[in-house]
This record gives C-alpha cells, sequence and structure tokens, in this order.
C-alpha cells in the first residue's frame, strides 16, 4: 500500500493522527515516518507541518530515523531500573553489538530505552514490536532473540 492509501483509510480529523502516523510506520520498510509522509498528514488533516511534525518528535514510539524490523524498547522507569533495566540494556548491547538508539548491520534490530511499557508489577520488561516480554534475565533475553533471529 502506498501512503496515500494508509492515509485515505482513515476519516480527515485531527482525532486520527496518531492513528495515521502508527499505520504509516508500520507499514514502512524501515519502521519510520519519512518527511514527506508527515507533509502528506498535514495536507490531508488541514494541519500545520510542524503541528505534525512536533507529535511524530514527542511520542517515543514514533520515529523519523530508519529502523530495524525488529524494534526492542527496554523500559527505564524507575521500578525497572530497581530491578536492572541498565543490565538488561547492556545484555542486549553485547548480543546485538548496538548502543541504545542504534540499528544492527543487518537491520534486524533497533535498540531503543522507553519511558515506562505499564509493566511494574512484573520488571524488568521489554517490548519487541507489539510484544511484552517481562521478569527478564540474561538467559532469557538471549533465547528471546535468539528466537527473533
Amino acid at each position: 500500500m502506498n501512503p496515500q492509501e494508509i492515509i485515505s483509510k482513515h476519516e480527515p480529523t485531527q482525532d486520527n493522527l496518531l492513528n495515521i502516523l502508527h499505520d504509516l510506520q508500520n507499514h514502512h520498510s524501515e519502521s519510520y515516518i519519512p518527511a514527506e509522509f508527515m507533509d502528506l498528514v498535514s495536507d490531508y488533516l488541514n494541519m500545520t507541518k510542524s503541528a505534525v511534525y512536533g507529535v511524530v518528535d514527542y511520542y517515543s514510539m514514533l520515529s523519523v530515523k530508519p529502523r530495524g524490523r525488529y524494534i526492542i524498547r527496554v523500559c527505564i522507569s524507575p521500578v525497572c531500573h530497581i530491578k536492572n533495566a541498565p543490565g538488561i540494556m547492556d545484555v542486549l548491547s553485547k548480543q546485538l553489538d548496538i548502543r541504545v538508539g542504534e540499528t544492527t548491520t543487518d537491520k534486524l534490530f533497533t535498540l531503543e530505552g522507553a519511558e515506562c511499557l505499564g509493566q511494574c508489577q512484573e520488571a524488568p520488561a521489554m517490548m519487541i514490536n507489539e510484544k511484552v516480554y517481562n521478569n527478564l534475565t540474561q538467559k532469557r533475553i538471549e533465547k528471546i532473540i535468539a528466537s527473533y533471529q
């Protein structure tokens, strides 16, 4: 589906802005929203370009940079931090040979931090695309990542 087809699936009301942006990002092979897509959205919703860009910049689930096929978001909230989120991030960085904000050379994984995944009761947590993983340990992370490779 091309960007215009994706956008036109939604009613042209500003209430649909986030739905449109997520839909565009989810259909992009590099999991991001190029500037020209945001321009199309601003025209379709009769919004200023800066308003659309501001929303994309504000929400951590949206990106203006190309990313990997699998986006790994590690919760860095206070509860996850206490439960070893920094250690989880280190394990992932070493296993994938990337730092936070980077994408693997094969374009398979991008590693990001997330302020809260709403999983405090089973911290530490991470999300790969839309799937959440809780009670993380080094061994569990290694198995999870291997299942995506």
